[in-house]
């Protein structure tokens, strides 16, 4: 088991049921999945440029990205329905702690003048996304392979019914916000 679920069982759900007041267990938030979505406007005119952000996603996240498509064609893009422009990977599980303790311990304190993630990036139904400018802050990154520096979207999706119940899960697990 890893140390952050280690540390939400045996801490973080306590915790939590004497702060809001729930009766049972069950009701105490929870990470449903993290997804990690890097997109790739090149790839409509350089396939290779997929090829490279799947291969740097699979190494950050340890897991085979999909390939996803355009839905709409996009004509001032010149981008077609069914186009790759994009992927994605779903974490869920013990991977899904790992690279969330590897992004809150490593990779977010290399980011350049970082002072906390913003507390308004919630949605309203519990889920926390994040956006991060350059793939060169993860360590499994090697800096001489980097065909182009590209951002990505992470987005943590949570059971929380509300954002401060997320904000409060999420505060608890170490995910460093902005005071």
């Amino acid at each position: 088991m890893n140390r952050l679920e280690e540390r939400y069982k045996k801490e973080i759900v306590p915790s939590l049921m004497k702060k809001n007041n729930y009766d049972t267990v069950m009701l105490v938030p929870k990470l449903e999945k993290i997804v990690v979505n890097i997109g790739v406007g090149d790839a409509v005119s350089n396939s290779k440029m997929l090829e490279a952000a799947v291969n740097d996603l699979a190494k950050i996240t340890g897991q085979k990205p999909v390939e996803t498509k355009a839905k709409k064609s996009i004509a001032s893009f010149k981008v077609r329905e069914g186009h790759k422009i994009g992927c994605k990977v779903t974490l869920r599980g013990e991977k899904m702690y790992d690279f969330l303790d590897k992004l809150i311990s490593i990779s977010l304190p290399r980011v350049r003048d970082f002072h906390g993630l913003s507390p308004k990036s919630f949605d309203g139904r519990g889920n926390y996304t994040i956006g991060i400018k350059e793939q060169l802050i993860f360590p499994e990154i090697n800096f001489d392979e980097v065909v182009k520096v590209r951002g990505m979207d992470i987005v943590i999706v949570t059971t929380a019914k509300t954002n401060e119940e997320a904000f409060d899960l999420l505060k608890e697990l170490g995910v460093p916000f902005r005071k």
